[in-house]
């Protein structure tokens, strides 16, 4: 019974991306050219921070990766200010966060995208949105990671889904709590 409500979960989480995919959430526009500017709602200190650290040894490990971005509240700012605060895009630190990220760090949900169809967004790429996790185990923030996705990977939602959350759950050992996130990288 215990692999039925799985499944049903699992479907759940998908059909809700799905049906959740718009445009809005892209980051670039045509092939090649950025976003406009958005306004940053946070400013990382100078010193560099333990989630780059993180984020370094993420993408060294991971050819299979196009990014890995971490998402939340940074500590000290007002509440509800979900920050980009980390991640392998460096220009996008302090970025307010899109809605379909607020809604994984207030739900726990996870968001499977299958982005390479979007007219607005045309590199080929799967994207898993999970709840970030400290070492205890608990929900502290988010966890977006965008895999390369070519034309004949044979990889289905199930691949990405179990890629992306072994890789949440293998980080969660080396996170001991959000504010360890932010101390300074050694």
């Amino acid at each position: 019974m215990k692999r039925i409500a799985i499944r049903r979960s699992s479907a759940f989480a998908i059909a809700l991306c799905i049906s959740t995919a718009s445009p809005i959430h892209a980051t670039q526009t045509a092939a090649g050219t950025p976003a406009p500017e958005r306004s940053k709602n946070w400013t990382p200190p100078a010193a560099k921070l333990y989630v780059q650290t993180l984020t370094e040894q993420i993408m060294a490990a991971h050819p299979e990766l196009i990014s890995v971005t971490f998402h939340g509240v940074p500590p000290g700012a007002a509440p509800k200010t979900y920050t980009m605060f980390g991640g392998s895009y460096l220009d996008r630190i302090g970025n307010p966060d899109d809605p379909d990220d607020v809604m994984v760090i207030e739900t726990g949900v996870t968001l499977l995208d299958p982005r390479w169809h979007r007219t607005k967004d045309v590199i080929r790429k799967f994207v898993v949105q999970t709840p970030l996790r400290d070492a205890a185990g608990e929900n502290i923030g988010l966890i977006v990671i965008a895999y390369k996705n070519p034309v004949n990977s044979g990889k289905a939602d199930r691949d990405f889904f179990l890629a992306g959350t072994n890789l949440r759950d293998d980080l969660q050992k080396q996170i001991p709590s959000f504010a360890a996130l932010f101390e300074p990288a050694k």
